[in-house]
Parts: structure tokens; C-alpha cells; sequence
């Protein structure tokens, strides 16, 4: 008669393999680089000829799960009324693409600075009119931003500009003129 040994422990589950991070070097999955890409894609609904992406506002995308999303913003400035926006806007384009569940959460710290608007969404600005900030960085050494800034001419170039109002359609806005073509234009405050 054969005596039965004692039964070999139970094999514990294998756990979900981690997601694989692209070869990007983000850390992000593809599909979240992807989904990231496509909110980011998204145009400011303020300054329509710049995504969130290139405003600097997008700070995050992360699969919560199967069909599961969120989308971490930052506005502009704590009170934007175009957050609420911007949000919708985001989660019909990732709904548009297959992700049932999305919510965008307000991060606001860091805060934005417009040291966070690209090199593009700086070209953007100028090309339609609005005269980019100046990269706090390169403006104030990365202090204080100066009260004199010199402004440049978003249609002729020139520095010689006055401003004529500290706000202009929107409050991140000042409205200025060109002293030399005589346009008016606005200007993207440094903040």
C-alpha cells in the first residue's frame, strides 16, 4: 500500500503582468500615450490656435483601469472660467475613442507658468496676432518677472509698443499698440 505524502502547497496566482512602458521613455504605456496625445490634442477654448498640450495645461493621463481614465489640468490661473471646458472637451474626444470612463481632476500645484506654453504654442500665438509671453527663465533669470518687459509687434516686429489696457479679452491677456505700424494687438501676460 502506498502512503500519500503530504500535499504540495498551493501555487499562489501569478499576478497581472505590469503594464509595459513604451519605448518612449515616459514611463507611460502606448495607450496612455496615445490617450495622452489625443486630450493634449485638444484646442484651448480661449486661444483656439493652441492645443492644451502646447498651452502647457495637460499634466497627466493614467489608465485607473479597464475603460478607465484620469486626466490631470492645470488652468492658466485658479479662477479660468474655460477649465470647466476644457474638461468637456477632453472627455468627449477620449469617449470618442473608446474610453467609456474619464474624469479630469484640477491639479494646481505646481501652479501653471507660461514657461510651460511650447516652442510651437509660442509660434502659434504670434502667428495669429497675440504677442507670446517672454520665457520667465530668459526675462528675470528665473526671479521675479520685471515690470518692463519689452514687447514685440506680433505683425511688424517692433519693440516700440505701449500698453493700452492690463486686460483684454481674457484676463491672461493685456491689450497693447505698436507705436511703429500703429496695429493694436494683444499680448499674453507673463505670469
Amino acid at each position: 500500500m502506498v502512503t500519500p505524502g503530504p500535499s504540495p502547497a498551493p501555487t499562489p496566482p501569478t499576478p497581472p503582468a505590469a503594464p509595459t512602458p513604451s519605448a518612449s521613455g515616459t514611463g507611460l504605456t502606448p495607450l496612455e500615450e496615445e490617450l495622452l496625445r489625443l486630450a493634449g490634442a485638444v484646442p484651448d477654448p480661449e486661444l483656439p490656435m493652441v492645443s492644451l498640450a502646447e498651452l502647457g495645461v495637460m499634466r497627466g493621463l493614467r489608465l485607473l483601469g479597464p475603460g478607465r481614465v484620469e486626466v490631470e489640468l492645470t488652468p492658466t490661473y485658479t479662477g479660468c472660467p474655460a477649465v470647466e471646458t476644457m474638461a468637456t472637451d477632453i472627455e468627449r474626444v477620449l469617449h470618442d475613442h473608446g474610453v467609456p470612463e474619464v474624469a479630469v481632476r484640477t491639479v494646481l500645484s505646481p501652479p501653471w507658468t507660461t514657461d510651460a506654453i511650447s516652442a510651437e504654442g509660442r509660434r502659434k500665438l504670434a502667428e495669429s496676432g497675440i504677442a507670446p509671453p517672454a520665457p520667465l527663465d530668459a526675462a528675470a533669470g528665473g526671479g521675479p518677472v520685471p515690470v518692463a518687459l519689452a514687447v514685440r509687434c506680433p505683425h511688424c516686429g517692433s519693440t516700440e509698443t505701449e500698453l493700452l489696457s492690463r486686460f483684454s479679452s481674457t484676463a491672461c491677456k493685456a491689450l497693447r499698440r505698436c507705436a511703429a505700424c500703429g496695429e493694436p494687438f494683444d499680448h499674453f501676460k507673463e505670469l
